[in-house]
């Protein structure tokens, strides 16, 4: 790792980095929009934190291509919600109360164990590890948004979360531009996962693939997710907090076997896998690695962490309102170089 002369910091790989800007049918004058749709998770309480996202999110990209939301939660929504959300753009707005059987303890699953796995995870400091909807938030966005029936009618999907940040103005369409592409998942920002949170999803994983080899693909990432030829986890994965992907990846049999596997084992509810690792590890090792995509130039940020491309004629062409001094992929707990490195 160098720096450049302004102090951004510059991470050398060797990949095709396939540049949106360089095909027009991508932008906004062109007619078709494809089978995708925005999809927001979110609570009646997360309303005022919501609001000023959907604005940028507006601003900087949607109002050029109004793209359909979807939004979603364990209860109904309040009138003012779906009022207020309503307003803040000219797209389609659905939102849909999530089926009771996809927010729930699955039968085989243990309560008694399930809420000693709750003490012992706040205990430990573990995040949201005491928080039970938590739980029942990663088990859906693991093996159960994609299967909503708002979703049935959508090819593609675009993640997003209260109280994130777009930096930059998005003048393509990156649905149009992982279609031709034929790019599954796309991220901004990857990093490691708290280790306690998930003591068994590599081994699970691992008995997995022993069963059924003729899912791993034989150009993956996995060296994304591994620093040993597979013999351990490393922790990385894509921050699913900000996610452009194919929903026919999660359809997929391959995705679909993986996720009742690690259903059947009670990981999300004895442990306390989050979404993030398992979308990852399964992209890593399904998907040829040419099927991801790093949108470096869609500078954002969620919480603590941010992605503000270092190109300086990016940030310009974008407009971005962000500093690359703080951009997250040059930290130490930054996953970039592992996942430029299957590329070498």
């Amino acid at each position: 790792m160098t720096f450049l002369a302004d102090g951004t910091r510059q991470i050398f790989f060797k990949t095709k980095y396939i540049d949106p800007h360089a095909d027009p049918s991508l932008f906004a004058n062109t007619p078709e929009r494809l089978k995708a749709v925005i999809v927001i998770l979110v609570r009646n309480s997360e309303l005022e934190k919501l609001l000023p996202t959907l604005k940028q999110f507006e601003d900087r990209w949607n109002k050029k291509y109004n793209y359909p939301y979807v939004y979603l939660n364990d209860v109904p929504f309040t009138e003012e919600f779906i009022k207020k959300t309503s307003a803040m753009t000219k797209a389609k707005t659905y939102h849909a109360t999530i089926p009771k059987e996809m927010w729930s303890y699955p039968s085989w699953i243990n309560q008694t164990k399930a809420e000693n796995t709750r003490v012992q995870m706040e205990l430990d400091n573990v995040p949201y590890g005491g928080l039970e909807s938590y739980y029942h938030m990663c088990r859906f966005n693991s093996g159960f948004f994609f299967r909503h029936p708002l979703l049935d009618e959508y090819d593609y999907y675009w993640r997003v979360e209260p109280g994130v940040e777009f930096y930059c103005n998005i003048d393509y369409d990156p649905f149009a531009f992982i279609q031709k592409n034929n790019i599954s998942y796309g991220f901004t920002i990857s990093l490691k996962e708290v280790p306690e949170s998930i003591p068994t999803l590599w081994k699970i994983t691992e008995k997995f693939i022993k069963k059924y080899p003729q899912y791993v693909s034989s150009d993956n990432s996995a060296k994304f997710i591994s620093d040993n030829n597979m013999e351990t986890y490393n922790l990385c994965h894509f921050w699913s907090n900000f996610e452009i992907g194919d929903l026919r990846f999660y359809r997929s049999e391959a995705y679909l076997k993986y996720f009742e596997f690690l259903d059947k084992a009670g990981g999300f509810y004895y442990e306390r896998w989050g979404d993030a690792p398992i979308h990852s590890i399964a992209a890593a090792l399904f998907l040829d690695k040419s099927r991801i995509h790093f949108f470096n130039d869609i500078g954002y940020k969620h919480e603590d962490f941010g992605h503000c491309p270092p190109e300086q004629e990016v940030r310009k062409s974008g407009k971005c309102q962000c500093d690359p001094k703080t951009n997250f992929d040059g930290f130490q707990d930054s996953c970039l170089n592992q996942y430029f490195s299957s590329y070498i």
